[in-house]
């Protein structure tokens, strides 16, 4: 099943609310090499959602700051608990392709991106909608 952006996703930023659809993107067409069994697809996935996510966590956590969000350093916590998920899910899969590991990746993925945006950036939301949808401090 395809994850679908919905405005209730929204944090009041453009450029977090483009990342977000962009790693939805990158969820949906992971999703599809797993089901498909394509491992050249999968890994290239993997590998462009590894390197998009390290470079939003990046981006999202400088905005946040700017933005005067008092809870920084718990969000880069969960960032970086977040990647050595995905890093470990990724090194999983390299090793042994099994129809479980890839439900369990499709699974993460899915909450990953979903309980993260829900969970934690709607925090930010309060903060960042006091400023232009557009505004962009870097």
């Amino acid at each position: 099943m395809d994850l679908h952006w919905r405005q209730q996703l929204s944090v009041g930023n453009d450029l977090i609310d483009a990342d977000h659809q962009y790693l939805i993107e990158l969820i949906n067409l992971i999703a599809a090499s797993l089901k498909s069994k394509d491992s050249a697809a999968l890994s290239s996935g993997v590998e462009k959602l590894s390197g998009y996510a390290r470079s939003h966590f990046s981006r999202e956590e400088v905005l946040a700051t700017a933005a005067g969000y008092p809870n920084v350093a718990k969000l880069n916590l969960s960032h970086k608990a977040l990647i050595e998920s995905l890093a470990s899910i990724r090194q999983q899969i390299g090793e042994q392709w099994t129809d479980a590991v890839g439900d369990r990746m499709a699974a993460f993925l899915r909450d990953w991106l979903v309980n993260h945006v829900i969970k934690e950036d709607m925090l930010m939301k309060p903060y960042l909608s006091q400023r232009s949808p557009r505004w962009d401090p870097r």
